[in-house]
């Protein structure tokens, strides 16, 4: 399983490195700072200019990297969470799976890089269904979303693309917040109720083909009025 304390990759800073590695150097340092404190503090702007300061950040690199403040820095966080998922994916050979196994693989690894902050994602998304968080709560979730499709090779283009997008994120949701409050051993309920979704999703697909085969097979409706009214021709 996935390590739960993220193991972040940190850009290099040395002579002919471009600023924004560096920024992104920053970011994580600080961020690595914030995590210890989140439970207690939550997402706030005491909390980044505290882990900055603890960091050795000045203020200014502070701004430049996290420029919408703590709504930019626990963005940051979820989108390493989205990052890291994406790393343990690539480490499993998943390509013999199935589509259904592929996603309940993907969800689970994606709570589970997080398991030793969950406290923090709660105060996350919590933040960000705040009405002073903006659009901030739906990108987050579509990006995570957006990311388990394409870790498990989903290669749509069509209207599939965003149906399957909007099916998961639902699914998601439903686990992440049923996560936050489970306090089973080894968050084996968390597990039972993602797969009760994920078996819920494909039982829908299934009607859902269903209906299609049994469309197929009936009368073009235009085709059918148009020889009652002017015959076959």
């Amino acid at each position: 399983m996935p390590e739960g304390k993220p193991s972040r990759k940190r850009p290099g800073t040395g002579t002919g490195r471009a600023k924004p590695d560096r920024l992104e150097a920053v970011r994580v340092q600080i961020l690595e700072a914030a995590l210890p404190n989140v439970a207690f503090d939550g997402w706030t702007p005491r909390l980044l200019a505290d882990a900055a300061e603890a960091a050795g950040i000045s203020h200014g690199e502070m701004r430049l990297a996290f420029p919408g403040g703590v709504l930019d820095l626990a963005d940051f966080f979820l989108a390493d969470g989205d990052r890291r998922m994406e790393e343990a994916l690539a480490r499993d050979d998943i390509g013999a799976l199935k589509i259904r196994e592929r996603i309940t693989l993907a969800v689970r690894t994606r709570i589970e890089v997080d398991l030793h902050q969950r406290d923090a994602v709660r105060r996350a998304v919590t933040l960000f269904a705040l009405p002073t968080s903006g659009t901030r709560g739906p990108h987050a979730l579509y990006r995570t979303v957006d990311a388990i499709w394409r870790a498990v090779g989903d290669t749509s283009a069509d209207f599939n693309f965003y149906t399957k997008r909007a099916t998961l994120a639902g699914v998601f949701s439903a686990v992440s917040f049923y996560w936050f409050s489970d306090d089973s051993e080894n968050y084996a309920r968390t597990w039972a109720f993602l797969d009760r979704r994920i078996e819920d999703v494909m039982r829908f697909e299934r009607a859902k083909a269903g209906v299609k085969n049994i469309a197929a097979k009936l009368p073009d409706p235009v085709a059918l009025l148009g020889r009652l009214r002017y015959g076959r021709g």
